[in-house]
This record gives C-alpha cells, structure tokens and sequence, in this order.
C-alpha cells in the first residue's frame, strides 16, 4: 500500500479508479485520496521559511553551508535545545518582551527545530 509512513501508521492512498475528463479531451486521476498540499500549506509561510534559511546559511566562519545541509543529521538533542530556545523567544515575544530576533526569526527556528527532529525520527520509520 503506497503512502507517508508516520509514527509505524501509515496513510493510505485511496484508489478509486475514476477519471476526469478536461473539455480539451484530457485525461487525469480524480484528487481522490490524494494529498492536497496546496491547501495543507501556505506559500507566504514557506516564503518566509526560505528567507529565514537562506539568512542563517552563513556560518560563523563567513563560509555558506548548502541550502540541505542539516538533512546530512543533526542529532535530536542538539534540534530540542535550539527549539527550547526559540519557543522562550516566542514565548516572550507572545507575553510583549522583547527577544533575541523578534517573532518571526523565533517561528521560523521552530519550525526548522520542529522539521529536523521529524527528519531525524522520519528517516528510521521510512527504513
């Protein structure tokens, strides 16, 4: 059964055999049982998201990491403390402090935390 395999659960792709027709004569597969990603996400969220990674690919040395250099493996531990970090400038920020990059460096570091981890623990399940 093909599918995303998360959490040992896995998501069935339905297959119900239907097909549309477009007025040109074109053919496709109905969207049944499949993911609709355009709507799962948002492009000015992932915008946002590749402005944030593309601003934090300098190292400290000056040198440019690639834009997937984190999927080669960070461990998890080193992923919880820096998302504890962000979520603390989140937080802070939500309670009307200031924080260390204001609110949205501090969802995007969640997010980039939150997608690692899932990666770290996604590679073991999809084996």
């Amino acid at each position: 059964m093909g599918g995303y395999k998360n959490s040992n659960k896995e998501v069935p792709r339905k297959t119900m055999n239907k097909i549309r027709t477009f007025e040109s004569g074109a053919t496709r597969d109905t969207e049944d049982g499949k993911f609709d990603l355009e709507g799962f996400i948002s492009p000015i969220v992932l915008q946002g998201y590749a402005k944030y990674m593309q601003k934090h690919r300098e190292q400290s040395d000056g040198t440019l990491r690639s834009s997937d250099n984190w999927q080669k493996g960070i461990s998890k531990d080193v992923y919880m403390k820096s998302l504890v970090r962000h979520f603390m400038d989140l937080w802070l920020e939500h309670r009307g402090y200031k924080s260390r990059e204001g609110i949205e460096d501090a969802l995007n570091g969640i997010l980039f935390n939150t997608f690692g981890y899932l990666f770290e623990i996604s590679k073991t399940i999809t084996k």
